[in-house]
């Protein structure tokens, strides 16, 4: 796309065309929230999660599609990081949360009627979350997140998927707020270039996998081989992520580290 070669005022009217088509793609993302948050309000957490799976996808694509076609030259005007934020917060945290409060997913009988522990815990998610977009350390040269980067919409799917009862909801929520303060390193599924093959196959298994088990999940009790072996699968993806980002957090030293260039979402 930047190596068009036309008229020059032609090229950078046509290079500034894609510029904005490219913000305007990732501005597709609060759309997509937006659709996530009419599903919860509807009571259908399938129709929520697929909207916030597409909202991933645009996420996970639109930084490298924003560095091809040289935004910050063709667009100066515009801030991809602050657009991309915004929206970021919506999807990743903000539909979570309500998601965790609506669904009532952290029920506990303990001295508080159960909806207000929901209430707690998607307003913890919500707090804390702050500080992650504040954080100008929020990534590594060699692109890891540091501390828990605030994937609350991979959270719930989880909690959705495993049908995880409220004690074991509530736990994790106080342990990843609690993780969003350590320096943990977590990997960036498609900007990290330690083994970038194998977890980009990962990557994709593990989107491929969450579909099917999203799609089925409203009929646990009929699963059965198929939905079996797509569940180990989804859980050997998951436990490959984790096994990443606690090498590079304890195990790789800094001498090993590439020299990063500037952070870009």
């Amino acid at each position: 796309m930047a190596k068009l070669n036309l008229h020059p005022n032609i090229d950078r009217d046509v290079k500034r065309g894609i510029a904005w088509a490219v913000h305007a793609f990732t501005t597709c993302g609060i759309v997509l929230g937006f659709l996530a948050v009419v599903a919860v309000l509807k009571h259908d957490p399938v129709a929520a999660f697929m909207w916030l799976g597409l909202a991933l996808f645009v996420d996970g694509i639109d930084g490298t599609l924003a560095r091809k076609a040289r935004v910050l030259e063709y667009t100066p005007n515009v801030d991809g990081r602050t657009l991309d934020n915004v929206i970021d917060f919506f999807t990743y945290v903000a539909v979570p949360a309500l998601m965790v409060y609506w669904f009532n997913m952290v029920p506990l009988p303990w001295l508080l009627p159960t909806e207000t522990w929901s209430l707690i815990a998607a307003a913890a998610i919500m707090a804390v979350s702050c500080y992650t977009f504040a954080n100008t350390g929020m990534k590594s040269d060699d692109y890891y997140f540091v501390g828990f980067p605030a994937i609350w919409n991979v959270v719930v799917l989880y909690f959705f998927v495993l049908g995880s009862g409220p004690a074991a909801n509530a736990i994790t929520i106080v342990i990843l707020s609690v993780m969003t303060f350590i320096p943990i390193k977590f990997v960036h599924p498609l900007r990290v270039t330690d083994w970038r093959e194998v977890t980009i196959l990962m990557t994709v298994l593990w989107a491929a996998m969450s579909l099917a088990l999203v799609l089925s999940a409203k009929d646990r009790s009929e699963w059965g081989v198929v939905e079996r072996v797509e569940l180990a699968a989804w859980i050997v993806t998951s436990v490959y992520f984790c096994a990443i980002s606690l090498w590079r957090t304890f195990f790789k030293h800094p001498e090993d580290e590439d020299g990063g260039e500037p952070h870009a979402a």
